[in-house]
């Protein structure tokens, strides 16, 4: 779970009380955004809050350069870039040891409902990791952000046919490489 974004203000505050205030007020409105599109852009669960933090005092040094009316788009592609320092990190510990599951969600109870969903969750990190950058962010942004084209086309500056585009391909990886791995594991079943 996501810290909460009282104590990110209160370690990344600027100096001014107008940037104090404006620096709160993008960690309120968009912390959530940023923390899922951390996860969901291939940063390990355990290393999110940190990344988190990280755009967060990015974008406390940089107040001055985010246009009004712009800071989702700031926020977005400086979590872009955190994510893939993080990714390669990540990538680099995984060469020295062993790689680490994600931690299981403390709400369910029985060991079968954690068991499906940390497999679903495994599924989808497989299949999101794999996919190219440019397609993996246009079907996160759609499919699990919930924005729309428009949106996602202001978001990454690129025409809204190329997101529809993108998209469509996105899908269609997914598809494809989900009935892959479900095949694959029932397969594997005895």
């Amino acid at each position: 779970m996501p810290p909460s974004p009282a104590s990110l203000r209160a370690r990344a505050a600027p100096a001014s009380p107008s940037a104090v205030q404006r620096s709160a007020e993008l960690t309120e409105q968009y912390f959530q955004f940023v923390w899922r599109m951390l996860r969901r852009s291939g940063v390990a669960e355990a290393d999110v809050d940190d990344a988190a933090q990280e755009v967060f005092e990015v974008a406390t040094r940089k107040l001055d350069a985010i246009e009004f009316g712009r800071e989702r788009a700031f926020l977005f592609k400086t979590a872009q870039l955190i994510a893939k320092k993080s990714r390669r990190m990540r990538y680099q510990r995984w060469q020295r040891e062993s790689e680490e599951s994600d931690g299981l969600p403390s709400s369910a109870a029985d060991p079968e409902t954690l068991s499906l969903h940390l497999e679903r969750r495994r599924m989808l990190d497989t299949i999101l990791d794999a996919m190219p950058e440019e397609l993996r962010t246009v079907f996160v942004l759609y499919e699990l952000e919930g924005l729309l084209t428009r949106e996602i086309a202001e978001l990454i500056e690129k025409p809204e046919g190329t997101v529809a585009s993108r998209l469509r391909r996105a899908r269609e990886i997914f598809h494809e490489r989900a009935s892959a791995l479900q095949q694959g594991s029932r397969r594997a079943m005895p």
